[in-house]
Parts: structure tokens; C-alpha cells; sequence
């Protein structure tokens, strides 16, 4: 320590600090771009404006995890999960479930995907009706991003392999996943439209058991990531080429998602 000596040229800092800032301006703006019917970045965004600092979040693999990495701010006393390097589908919920065995006095809240809580999740709702009664803090929120569609692997044959949504393999059915959850006495909310999120997470939060919110998302809001590379670009072109049946909605989608940045910093 004595060897270390201060620098008073700052400029490194200040620019980072600058980026750090325009980054989180990035992604409140993308988080407020209208979609059909809710962006999933808002469920995420509204969350992380609520979330207690001492709560335990944990994500499955898909693009539950990309919104989870860039619209939930984790602050000193969180605890954050999720599979990582490996993208196992269907932790999320187990995850949860595992961290109130281990801090029954904290939050736990899943953000998991329609293809993970088909997968998985519906059966572990089914020991956590079991099981919750014992634990200190009774809630458990599992937040499932219903969306009918295996999302991350639509949008990774859209902009890695240049193929656009293959229906057979991608496509979730319906399930009433909020429903389900009151049928084993814990609460079930359902997020239809942009204005009930705000309730949707107060309701949850405040529950005296655990709680499936049901957010109803659309799937073709862009994952984008901070850059885009020119063979990233070309595959999505050619998704679009190939027919893809969405290919209106998500190139809408991603146009907003790419301006909103620049306008919200004009009127900012």
C-alpha cells in the first residue's frame, strides 16, 4: 500500500463513469419502447425499482437472462443466481426454492422463462406449496415471462444462422401458469398490459405467501447486445430474407430498440 501513489489525471475514471451512465440511460429508454403486448424489460425495470436490498434474484437461462443482466440493478446485500457459462434451461425456480431453505428470512424472486416453467418450474410450484408455510419470510415470487415462444433460440437462428422462427420447433403452448398457482393456494397475479406491472409487483412483494406473476411479453423484443457485428447484421437480414413470420414485428422492434437511446437523451 505505501508503493501505491495517487493519480490526480481522473480522465479514465470520468469516462467510465460516463459509459456506466449512458448505458443505464440505454436501458431505461429500451425498457420503455411499446411492445405487443408488455416489453419484458419492463417487468424487469419495475422490479428492480422495488426490490428490497437484502433479496436473493435468480434467473433461468434465455432471455429471462439477458434482461436480467441488463435491466436488474443488483445492489450491496443481494444475492444474484443463475446457470452461466453452461445456460442449463430450468434452474431458476429450484434455485429459489433452494435459497429460502438456506435464508428462509429473505425475498427470493425467479425470473424464468415459458419453456423453463414447462420444463420444470410447474412441478417445483408444487413443493413450494409444500414447503413455504416453514420459512420465515413467506415469499417467493417466480415472475414467468410468457411469451409462446422458446425466445433465446428464435433469436439466436435469426442472428447467428440467418434462419428465421421455425414454428414446430419454437413455438410454447399456452398454460395458465397464475391460475395454477391459486389452484395450490399461493397467490397468482397476471400482467396483461403495461399499466398493471407497477401493481402486479407490489401485490407480490407484500403477499403473505409465494406468488406467479404471469407477465404476458412480447417475443419479439430484441435482445440486442451493446454492439452489433457486421455477421450478426447479415444473419438477420437474411432471417428476414427467408421468410420469417414475424419479421415485420421484430424489425419494428428492433428499429425502436436501436432509436429509443438517442431521443431519450435529447429530451433528457
Amino acid at each position: 500500500m505505501p508503493r501505491l501513489r495517487y493519480k490526480t489525471d481522473r480522465s479514465f475514471r470520468q469516462e467510465l463513469e460516463k459509459s456506466i451512465q449512458d448505458w443505464r440511460q440505454t436501458v431505461e429508454a429500451r425498457a420503455r419502447v411499446p411492445a405487443n403486448p408488455v416489453n419484458p424489460q419492463l417487468v424487469f425495470a419495475e422490479a428492480s425499482a422495488r426490490l428490497p436490498s437484502n433479496c436473493i434474484v435468480t434467473a433461468d437461462s434465455g432471455t429471462a437472462a439477458c434482461w436480467f443482466a441488463l435491466n436488474l440493478s443488483i445492489r450491496e446485500g443481494m444475492m444474484a443466481s443463475l446457470s452461466g457459462n453452461l445456460a442449463t434451461m430450468g434452474p431458476g425456480v429450484p434455485y429459489a426454492a433452494a435459497a429460502k431453505f438456506a435464508y428462509p428470512d429473505r425475498l427470493a424472486v425467479a425470473f424464468v422463462g415459458d419453456g423453463a416453467m414447462q420444463m420444470n418450474g410447474i412441478n417445483q410450484l408444487i413443493s413450494i406449496a409444500d414447503y413455504w408455510k416453514e420459512w420465515t419470510d413467506p415469499r417467493l415470487v417466480v415472475c414467468v415471462l410468457d411469451n409462446g415462444d422458446l425466445n433465446m433460440v428464435t433469436w439466436e437462428m435469426r442472428a447467428m444462422s440467418g434462419q428465421p422462427r421455425f414454428e414446430p420447433s419454437q413455438r410454447v403452448g399456452p398454460f395458465p401458469y397464475a391460475q395454477f398457482a391459486a389452484s395450490l393456494g399461493l397467490l397468482g397475479v397476471t400482467i396483461e398490459r403495461p399499466e398493471d406491472i407497477p401493481s402486479a409487483w407490489e401485490r407480490a412483494l407484500a403477499a403473505d405467501r409465494p406468488c406467479v406473476i404471469q407477465a404476458k411479453v412480447d417475443p419479439e423484443v430484441p435482445p440486442l447486445p451493446p454492439h452489433i457485428t457486421f455477421d450478426q447484421a447479415k444473419a438477420f437480414l437474411s432471417a428476414v430474407l427467408e421468410g420469417d413470420p414475424e419479421s415485420g414485428a421484430f424489425l419494428r422492434q428492433t428499429f425502436l430498440h436501436t432509436v429509443a437511446p438517442y431521443f431519450h437523451r435529447r429530451l433528457s
